[in-house]
């Protein structure tokens, strides 16, 4: 632990920042993004999908309610630092647990706070997606040295690493359903939705094959949300190409949503700083209905792509930019968004998507029964 000193932000551009330490020493590597979200800050400290990334919090104050064990997406903090305006010590929530400052220290997470959040937020949306450092240590050369060393974000396999490591279960044994997951950085709320749906979850890690699924002898197979580019994740591809090549019920979120595209040969793609937050405007195409939807990416689906391939339909566009959010497989029994209809905290417009996916399970039993 240190008492409160002089911390240092510099972007791989050569772009630096100041401000304070929260007074945890150290320095971390990662790429730089923003969220835009209000409240959640430690759904999102404890998102898989984060893992690799140093977040810049919009919201002035963070950890004024501290934090709450059964409010994580995952076991440890994945975000590899902190970069906020107000930091807070002392909590007033009743029902926390223990302080932020705990939370992370206990994580060996790097936090810099008193910074310009916005100056630097406005040079992320203008300049894109970077690799930044953040350190206690401002020695400048020696970081920019070390800096220049780390990969990108583009091209890098992240999954295996928030990945489970052996198979397990959530839910009761006797649910009506049975569900085979694959973990590629999978939230705890997806289980929990699953789980209200009365399901059965078996969770797999990131490289399990078709076969090695199939023994559980599943009503439905799901594909996670997760960090860093779906490119190199060539047997998550071929998986999904297996399950929908024998048409079961398949369900894919973000990072899954991206893998199914990839398994079609459809093309995804860095975004210029992707969409981080819990009020992103979604059309459903189908309803003509306007949903809010907690989003958490870097990468998208071709939408270009997904028009012009006659086993596809768009189901879902993002009215902010146009991008694909969502897609369904005209003859198999498939559909994936780039979005968390499980958003925790954030808006539940989007929930019914675990509906949909318990009706196709129920549809594909009364027809195969």
């Amino acid at each position: 632990m240190a008492t409160t000193n002089q911390a240092i932000i510099l972007l791989a551009d050569g772009t630096f920042f100041t401000g304070d330490s929260i007074g945890i020493d150290g320095t971390s590597f990662g790429e730089i993004c923003f969220n835009t979200g209000m409240t959640g800050y430690q759904e999102i400290f404890t998102d898989p999908s984060y893992y690799g990334q140093i977040m810049v919090t919009t919201n002035v104050h963070i950890g004024n309610y501290g934090t709450l064990k059964k409010e994580q997406e995952s076991n440890s903090v994945q975000i590899a630092g902190l970069i906020c305006r107000n930091f807070t010590k002392e909590h007033s929530r009743k029902l926390a647990d223990d302080s932020l400052f705990n939370f992370l220290s206990e994580n060996n997470i790097v936090a810099i706070s008193n910074v310009d959040t916005r100056s630097l937020v406005r040079h992320i949306r203008e300049k894109g997606a970077m690799n930044a450092v953040i350190s206690t240590n401002t020695n400048m050369e020696e970081l920019q040295a070390q800096l220049k060393n780390k990969p990108t974000m583009e091209g890098l396999e992240l999954a295996s690493k928030v990945s489970t490591k052996n198979t397990y279960f959530v839910g009761k044994e006797s649910a009506t359903f049975k569900i085979a997951a694959l973990d590629i950085g999978i939230k705890q709320n997806i289980l929990n939705n699953l789980i209200k749906r009365d399901c059965y979850v078996k969770v797999f890690p990131y490289n399990t094959t078709f076969e090695e699924m199939k023994k559980f002898n599943p009503d439905g197979y799901f594909l996670s949300n997760g960090p860093g580019d779906p490119q190199p994740l060539k047997e998550a591809q071929y998986l999904a190409k297996k399950i929908i090549e024998n048409n079961l019920p398949l369900f894919g979120i973000c990072l899954g949503h991206q893998i199914i595209a990839l398994a079609n040969n459809i093309s995804t793609y860095k975004m210029h700083n992707g969409h981080r937050g819990i009020n992103h405007p979604v059309l459903n195409l189908e309803t003509k209905k306007g949903e809010i939807t907690s989003q958490n990416h870097g990468f998208v689906v071709d939408k270009e792509q997904v028009e012009s391939n006659e086993e596809f339909e768009i189901t879902h566009i993002h009215l902010n930019d146009n991008t694909l959010a969502g897609m369904r497989m005209k003859n198999k029994n498939c559909f994936s968004v780039q979005f968390h209809p499980e958003a925790s905290p954030g808006p539940h417009d989007s929930s019914y998507l675990f509906d949909e996916f318990i009706q196709n399970i129920k549809n594909y039993k009364n027809k195969n029964n």
